[in-house]
C-alpha cells in the first residue's frame, strides 16, 4: 500500500530526483541527440532540475520527450498518480484521483489518467509462446460501440459492443488485447500471427474463427464452451480460464469503476489492464516496482488534450503497437 507520507510524494525535488534515478539510472541523458556530455544548471535564474547538452547545446529536463512533458501539475503528484493507478487492481477513478491529489478540476486528472494509461501502453514485444508454451485466446464485449456498425447477422447486444481480442501467455504471464472492430478472421488472424509464435500451443473456444486459423501453429487445443466444458476431458492443459480470470477483473473494473467508455477511449483503458496484469504480485512485481516500470515507460510519448479528447483513429484500435 502506498505510503502518501513519503516525500517523493509530497516534495517537488524528491520526486524529480526519484523519476532521475528511474529513467537515468547511469547518468543524465538528453532527450534530443542522446548525448551525455551534459551539465546541470544552478543559477539563481535558473528553475530546479535544467539541464544542458554540450553536445547540440539544448537545454532539457528529466521531463522532456515524456508523458509528463510541459505539464502544470507539480512532479510529485504524477509520482503519487502512477503509484494509484499502478496498485489499483480494478483500477481508480478519474474522481477519486480528483478528490485525493486536490486538483482544481476534474479535466485535470481526467486528462493525466489517460497521460498515464498512455505510459502504460507497452513497445511491440517478442511473439508469445515461443518456446512451445500455451496461449489463450479469446474475445469480450464491453461498453457500447457509436463507431462501427454491427456485423451482417449480428444485431443483437453484442453487435453493438466494442470488441476486445486478449492473449494471454501462461508461461511468461504476458497479457495483450486489442480493441477490434469485428470478429472476422480477417481481422483477428493478423494479430494471431504478429504475436503468437508458429512452435505455440494455442487455446481458444469452439468459435470457427479459431479453428481455420489454429492449423497456424503446433497444435490447437479447443474448449466447446457451447456444451458447458470448461477444460478438455481428453487434456487438462487445454482451457481458456487463464483468460477468463483476466476477463473478470477487466470487467470488473470497466463497470464498476469506469462505468462509461467511449470506444476511441477504450484502447487506453485496456492497456492499463494489460500492463498491471502482465506485472502483477504472481510475477514478482510488487507495488513499488510497478509503479517505477510505469514511469520508466512514459519516455517517449506524449499525448495531447486535443488528441485524447477530439482525436478519434479509425479502423483499429489496439492497446499494443499493432
Amino acid at each position: 500500500m502506498v505510503n502518501i507520507t513519503d516525500k517523493i510524494y509530497n516534495d517537488e525535488d524528491a520526486a524529480r530526483e526519484h523519476l532521475e534515478a528511474n529513467l537515468w539510472p547511469n547518468g543524465a541523458v538528453c532527450p534530443f541527440c542522446n548525448g551525455q556530455r551534459v551539465t546541470k544548471l544552478q543559477g539563481k535564474s535558473t528553475r530546479p532540475g535544467v539541464w544542458k547538452c554540450k553536445d547540440c547545446r539544448k537545454p532539457f529536463s528529466v521531463t522532456v520527450g515524456t508523458v509528463f512533458e510541459r505539464s502544470h501539475i507539480p512532479l510529485h503528484k504524477w509520482v503519487l498518480a502512477s503509484h494509484l493507478m499502478g496498485a489499483s487492481k480494478k483500477g481508480i477513478s478519474a474522481h477519486q484521483l480528483w478528490r485525493m491529489l486536490g486538483f482544481g478540476s476534474y479535466k485535470t486528472a481526467w486528462f493525466m489518467a489517460h497521460r498515464l494509461r498512455e505510459a502504460m501502453r507497452p513497445a511491440p514485444g517478442e511473439p508469445m509462446g515461443g518456446a512451445g508454451g500455451a496461449v489463450e485466446v479469446d474475445e469480450t464485449f464491453i461498453g457500447r460501440d457509436n463507431k462501427n456498425p454491427p456485423e451482417p447477422g449480428h444485431f443483437g447486444r453484442a453487435g453493438n459492443m466494442n470488441k476486445v481480442l486478449s492473449l494471454i501467455d501462461r508461461d511468461s504471464g504476458e497479457a495483450r488485447s486489442y480493441v477490434i472492430k469485428d470478429l472476422r478472421i480477417t481481422t483477428i488472424a493478423p494479430i494471431l500471427d504478429a504475436n503468437i509464435a508458429r512452435e505455440a500451443r494455442l487455446m481458444t473456444d469452439e468459435a470457427a474463427r479459431y479453428t481455420q486459423i489454429g492449423w497456424n501453429f503446433a497444435s490447437h487445443g479447443v474448449v466447446n464452451h457451447s456444451k458447458e466444458e470448461y477444460v478438455s476431458a481428453y487434456d487438462r492443459s487445454v482451457h481458456t480460464n487463464t483468460v477468463e480470470g483476466f476477463y473478470s477483473v477487466f470487467k470488473r473494473g470497466m463497470r464498476g469503476i469506469y462505468q462509461h467508455c467511449g470506444s476511441h477511449h477504450l484502447h487506453r483503458y485496456v492497456a492499463e489492464f494489460d500492463f498491471r496484469y502482465s506485472n502483477r504480485m504472481a510475477l514478482g512485481v510488487d507495488d513499488t516496482a510497478r509503479a517505477e516500470k510505469l514511469l520508466k515507460g512514459a519516455v517517449g510519448k506524449r499525448l495531447t488534450y486535443r488528441r485524447s479528447y477530439g482525436a478519434r483513429d479509425r479502423g483499429l484500435h489496439s492497446a499494443q503497437a499493432f
